[in-house]
């Protein structure tokens, strides 16, 4: 019980402390794996122009395949972490990532709009165990680092999402929707890496007492939790609509807007989507040091003014401000669930499963809605009404003051 842990080092887990040594090795697995999974789900709305062309589609069935996917990623996640907050299952990760692996494969053989939401409704359940038990593997390994561990986790997945938009164009688009079948194989990867993850957290928790893992009790009172909690998720909820009007529709808007091919528009995507990764990556690291309440002011209402202007440029200006707002509006998740968990000590999981949760939710009927709002008012108007979004950032004000440890 004396030895000393090293990032990567192969010594027994049991040495761990949550606030002692950051563990590397194992928050690199844990962002690479968030990585693949995101890349996957990317995939899915980089092939809706090639679904809609094939399956004869309408803007509101692309939105209802969104709403498929996040509600089944969303609704599972609070209850997955609420029971592992109480009963860990460290090999809960590889099993759940083998139902995206029977959702891909499903993807690529479906022959009907009903397959393609079966398809859509298994990715999201392997999301749905992913995200919750992954991101309290990465609190574990942080050695007290939260919010640099938290954003590390965040920018794997932020990656992965940039990424897929340009895997796909290269390997589906134009080529047929069997190519799909390809993705099955960053799915085994990312379950290969998950049983020596999952084998890691299985003997981290055999070392540590259960009463000396107990959390204290929250600094604030039940009533000004559970405020601050709304809050949060109202953060969430403006924040996730606009994104979700850009990585479900951004591409129809560029198609339509100015005249650009498909593969072109991609191109487009993955800029915005390399600058969410950008952002997040740096939200955490800052809100450890100055505080996380200050980096979700400037990052949901310091993204207003842009999305204002984004619906009334050239191209390459869109390109601009769209490459700025990713950056801005994206630093804020990492610090929203680690102040989440910090108002509610010892419930890593299930927060972490809410937020998340609330993120995929809240992007899918966010994704529905604006598909409707786009057959009977166009595209344009869609980006004019989200751009007001980011404004509710000002409820950032009626956050409480946590003293920062």
């Amino acid at each position: 019980m004396t030895s000393t842990t090293s990032a990567g080092a192969r010594t027994p887990a049991p040495t761990l402390r949550p606030h002692g040594q950051t563990v590397m090795g194992i928050l690199g697995a844990v962002a690479l794996v968030h990585l693949l999974n995101d890349l996957t789900q990317a995939m899915l709305p980089s092939i809706y122009p090639m679904l809609k062309a094939q399956f004869g589609l309408n803007f509101t069935q692309v939105g209802l395949i969104t709403l498929v996917f996040q509600c089944t990623a969303s609704l599972l996640q609070p209850w997955i972490g609420l029971y592992t907050d109480r009963k860990p299952m460290p090999f809960l990760l590889p099993l759940g990532m083998c139902a995206t692996l029977a959702g891909v494969l499903l993807m690529a053989i479906a022959a009907s709009f009903g397959a393609l939401l079966v398809a859509a409704a298994l990715i999201g359940i392997g999301s749905s165990t992913f995200h919750p038990e992954a991101s309290r593997v990465a609190r574990l390994a942080s050695g007290g680092r939260f919010g640099f561990a938290q954003s590390l986790f965040q920018v794997g997945g932020n990656i992965g999402s940039a990424l897929g938009p340009l895997l796909a164009a290269g390997i589906i688009v134009g080529r047929g929707q069997g190519n799909i079948a390809w993705f099955a194989l960053l799915v085994v990867a990312a379950i290969a890496v998950l049983v020596r993850v999952s084998g890691w957290h299985r003997d981290h928790l055999a070392g540590l007492p259960r009463k000396a893992a107990a959390a204290a009790p929250s600094p604030l009172s039940q009533g000004r939790v559970i405020g601050a909690l709304a809050v949060l998720a109202l953060l969430v909820f403006s924040k996730y609509i606009y994104m979700s009007s850009l990585t479900s529709y951004y591409t129809f808007y560029l198609i339509e807007k100015f005249g650009l091919s498909v593969a072109s528009a991609q191109m487009y995507l993955f800029l915005f989507l390399a600058a969410v990764a950008a952002g997040t990556f740096m939200g955490g690291p800052i809100g450890d040091r100055i505080g996380r309440k200050r980096v979700i002011w400037m990052s949901i209402l310091g993204a207003a003014p842009f999305t204002l202007m984004l619906p009334y440029v050239d191209l390459l200006w869109t390109a601009i401000l769209s490459v700025v707002i990713g950056f801005v509006i994206s630093s804020a998740f990492s610090a929203i669930v680690v102040f989440a968990q910090e108002l509610m000590p010892g419930k890593v999981g299930m927060i972490a499963g809410i937020f998340f949760g609330l993120m995929f939710g809240v992007s899918g009927i966010g994704a529905a809605a604006m598909g409707h709002l786009a057959d009977v008012a166009g595209i344009a108007y869609v980006y004019k009404l989200c751009s007001y979004l980011p404004l509710l950032g000002v409820l950032t004000v009626l956050l409480p003051k946590m003293q920062r440890r």
